[in-house]
């Protein structure tokens, strides 16, 4: 891995960095290692820190915050946008610099990596099946470093010199849509689903990122990916790797890890394992002890027979119907927030089987009322809380309270995690019996 650094190998290059998010700075600090001259571009002067600011003036970057013009693009031999930044969006200032590459921090990193790579994308279910895929490569020996769009970005592992035996990634649309010669020895794609359709231009552009995650493979690579999806990408020379589709399967399970869709997830995992020696009935062993993350469909409660769900994560249509899906007693449902897009009537069916009550929450209350309104008891409260304690109140023994909004949160919280997070410390509030809740 450190060999394939030189301190000259960009020198007399100048390299315009775009997002100061940890992405963003770990592509700054790679590029200045390989001896580039470093331009780092912000429009929010609030998100950079002041240890960055540091660190930018000791590198010698030009730290340009504000506006982007195209004066700043000006002279760019390489443009490295971070996720969330659309190539699209910034026509005019790369019109700056024609000659210029543009390209992920994923990509730039993938360079200077000699490990195999596993990497995996979709709709939904990157985080869990990205941690099971490292848990039983570990399991079976192997030093694994766990990145990419899930905690630290490839560039710190490349700047770290602390070589793994598998690199194990979770990679976005957003990464991968600026990826030309990223090569995963095993590449994976979950599911595919309507998603940050406020981002893609469109559903096919979404899916085109998506499929990136192949592109670069070779005959001797393995390219996972969903049954469901078999006849729709028959047709595509999507890859030059071994296929191997998959469904969910019972051979696998796990106590903390409910439903359908996670079956699917082991199933995965353990074909993108499998290559590095993980058997059968080592995964089976593994599987027992696994703890997933946080907010995806994490139990955290029972109070007066009422069991509280956290899938916060679930910022998707796909993820909702997921998580619905997982419980046979009746779900007492908690959503809203930013809608993505994705088709909520398409539910109608399931939410009238297995929804008792809506709590509507936040923004976009709507969206949520023109699908379901008429078809399921249905509310809106201003917050998490109100809606939550109403839902509890309403509840009987046996239901589930249910967090899974099929959102983004930025309308009240700044992610997912926080949202989860409040959700959690009201269910701490929550008396233990729902007649006192009727009573405050």
């Amino acid at each position: 891995m450190s060999d394939l650094l030189h301190a000259d190998q960009l020198r007399g290059h100048l390299a315009v960095v775009v997002g100061a998010g940890a992405s963003g700075r770990a592509a700054a600090r790679l590029l200045s290692r390989l001896g580039a001259s470093v331009r780092f571009l912000e429009k929010n002067a609030k998100a950079v820190a002041d240890a960055f600011r540091e660190e930018a003036s000791e590198a010698g970057y030009d730290l340009r915050l504000g506006a982007h013009g195209p004066a700043d693009f000006a002279g760019a031999d390489m443009v490295v946008l971070s996720p969330g930044i659309r190539a699209a969006g910034l026509a005019d200032c790369l019109a700056a610099c024609p000659g210029a590459q543009v390209l992920s921090e994923l990509e730039l990193a993938s360079w200077f990596v000699s490990e195999p790579m596993v990497a995996v994308t979709g709709s939904n279910g990157k985080t869990t099946t990205v941690m099971l895929v490292s848990h039983l490569l570990e399991a079976a020996g192997n030093k694994v470093f766990t990145g990419g769009n899930i905690g630290t970005p490839l560039s710190e592992y490349v700047l770290s010199g602390d070589p793994a035996d598998v690199v194990v990634l979770e990679v976005s649309s957003f990464q991968l849509q600026l990826t030309r010669t990223f090569r995963p020895r095993v590449a994976v794609l979950l599911n595919f689903a309507p998603n940050h359709l406020d981002w893609h231009a469109d559903l096919a552009e979404y899916l085109e990122a998506k499929l990136r995650i192949f592109a670069a493979q070779r005959p001797d690579d393995l390219a996972i990916a969903p049954e469901e999806m078999r006849d729709a990408l028959a047709g595509r020379a999507f890859t030059k790797a071994e296929v191997v589709w998959f469904s969910g399967t019972d051979r696998f399970t796990c106590p903390r890890l409910i439903g359908a869709h996670n079956r699917q997830d082991m199933e995965a995992a353990f074909l993108a394992a499998a290559p590095f020696g993980v058997s059968e009935e080592l995964a089976g062993k593994a599987f027992a002890t696994f703890v997933p993350a946080p907010h995806r469909l994490q139990v955290i409660g029972e109070k007066g027979g009422v069991l509280f769900v956290d899938d916060s994560k679930a910022t998707t249509v796909a993820a909702m119907e997921a998580a619905i899906r997982s419980f046979e007693r009746p779900v007492r449902l908690l959503a809203g927030g930013v809608f993505k897009g994705g088709d909520l009537a398409a539910l109608t069916p399931l939410v009238r089987e297995r929804v008792a009550a809506v709590g509507l929450f936040g923004a976009n209350r709507e969206v949520f009322e023109a699908a379901w309104a008429g078809q399921v008891p249905l509310f809106h409260e201003a917050t998490l809380e109100a809606a939550m304690t109403r839902l509890f109140a309403e509840a009987k023994p046996g239901d589930v309270v249910l967090l899974s909004p099929a959102t983004a949160s930025f309308d009240l919280y700044d992610g997912y995690k926080a949202r989860g997070r409040d959700f959690q410390r009201i269910f701490a509030a929550l008396p233990m019996n729902r007649d006192a809740g009727e009573r405050t």
